[in-house]
């Protein structure tokens, strides 16, 4: 009688730790499917900074080389000779913001994701998210400068008017048409707000992942219940969260 109830409770607790091991398994591999969903967002920003990083650099050096390789008449007047200092020197200084800003972003943020504590990625991503936009609205405004020294350019060069003026009508053109088609596309690809989806479960769809539970009680499903996660995984999830944002 002894040897069986040892037996028994050995085998009671084997299976307690067999089944502690496996929630602590699936919690693992919870943990580590949701970081690969946030990683995909982590590369996207990350493909995004270098990309206006480049373009930034680029014209960053076309408007270094306006400001040292040009020799500046000196019969010209004063005003206009500061004007194209001061705008290409802007132009110069807003790409600079937009390429420090971005290499920064590039090498910081996946180094906070990948090196950091334990949720580190979700600050990682919403940080690069933040700051991108600073970033490429520096490269906008340093685009759009570039195009205003262009153009102070022909009259600080050219001694006829009339090549000035043509020189500055095209380039008055060209950036109406990039204007224009650069709000074709943001009109055409642009995503509300309310509607961005991000790899960071809220408290909404951790409740709406429940949603099972709710139906055995009698009650209807919401349209948000992600399928495919069970009221144990929506649990586990919402514990994931919360020790992230701790």
């Amino acid at each position: 009688g002894g040897g069986r109830r040892a037996q028994a409770a050995a085998s009671a607790a084997w299976r307690d730790s067999m089944i502690f091991a496996d929630k602590r398994a699936l919690e693992t591999n919870l943990k580590v499917n949701l970081l690969a969903i946030r990683e995909k967002e982590l590369n996207y920003y990350t493909q995004n900074c270098q990309a206006v990083g480049t373009q930034a650099a680029l014209l960053a050096g076309f408007a270094y080389s306006g400001l040292t390789q040009v020799a500046i008449p000196h019969d010209r007047a004063y005003a206009l000779q500061l004007a194209y200092l001061l705008v290409t020197t802007t132009a110069m200084c807003f790409e600079l913001i937009a390429v420090l800003n971005t290499t920064l972003l590039s090498m910081m943020g996946p180094g906070l994701a990948l090196r950091g504590p334990d949720g580190s990625m979700h600050p990682a991503v919403d940080g690069m998210m933040k700051e991108y936009r600073t970033a490429y609205f520096c490269f906008v405004l340093g685009l759009l400068f570039f195009h205003f020294s262009a153009a102070l350019f022909a009259w600080l060069i050219y001694v006829h008017w009339a090549v000035s003026m043509m020189v500055t009508l095209c380039i008055c053109g060209s950036l109406w048409l990039l204007t224009r088609y650069a709000k074709r596309v943001y009109i055409r690809f642009r995503l509300p707000p309310e509607l961005i989806i991000t790899g960071k479960f809220n408290s909404d769809e951790v409740a709406a992942a429940a949603g099972p539970m709710a139906t055995r009680s009698g009650k209807s499903c919401g349209p948000g219940m992600i399928v495919g996660v069970s009221s144990d995984q929506a649990q586990l999830i919402a514990a994931a969260n919360q020790s992230d944002t701790q």
